[in-house]
């Protein structure tokens, strides 16, 4: 497909106004189909087509959840998509991961650098302590992370806050997934390499560096 060819896609595919507001969801948090029927009070049968369409265009993938394999979580595969209307970063923040030692420690580093304001990070069952891994790509980066211990969400911690859930089983474990936003990310423990949390580091910077615009 020429570049001509796939440029008409996109614009066809968001030339409706449904097919628009279900992409500029996506900017922001991934969504279950489940979740978008909610928000958007349409029918799944009209929800499927609209995805379909969206796929076709190169807009969005369909990715197995980490947490439950039954479910299925929408992404948006290009963030900085020009015609979208801009999301503006919250001015305070708590991600939420399963044990808050990598992929939440992380991205509230990361968030701290990158767009500042108050930002903390917490897990729904938290490990012991931060794991390795993370403490030695936080300072490949120059990113201190050397005083941070996990520690428990708690559900005043949300109070005047914005969640960002990264961890499936978090946004499974939590309630009022639509008063939140999740980025669906595997856990980098679970592969325990240098790589993976490398990996897990970059895709936080991919989320979070186009909220500064």
């Amino acid at each position: 497909m020429s570049s001509l060819q796939h440029r008409a896609k996109v614009f066809a595919a968001l030339g409706d106004p449904r097919r628009l507001e279900i992409v500029e969801e996506l900017s922001r948090s991934d969504r279950t189909p489940g979740e978008l029927i909610e928000k958007f009070e349409i029918g799944s049968a009209l929800l499927a087509h609209h995805l379909d369409l969206l796929e076709d265009a190169g807009l969005i993938e369909r990715l197995e959840s980490h947490a439950d394999r039954r479910k299925r979580f929408i992404r948006l595969i290009d963030r900085e998509l020009p015609y979208l209307s801009p999301f503006v970063a919250p001015p305070n923040v708590i991600f939420v991961c399963r044990q808050n030692s990598a992929r939440s420690q992380l991205a509230a580093a990361i968030w701290r650098s990158i767009v500042g304001g108050q930002v903390e990070s917490a897990g729904t069952k938290p490990a012991t302590q931060v794991h390795p891994l993370t403490l030695k790509v936080a300072s490949r980066h120059q990113l201190d992370l050397t005083t941070a211990k996990p520690r428990t969400f708690k559900p005043n911690d949300a109070r005047g806050k914005t969640v960002i859930t990264v961890c499936d089983q978090s946004h499974d474990e939590l309630r009022t997934t639509l008063s939140r936003i999740h980025w669906s990310m595997p856990d980098p423990a679970e592969l325990g390499t240098v790589t993976a949390f490398e990996r897990t580091f970059h895709e936080l910077v991919e989320r979070i560096k186009p909220l500064v615009k």
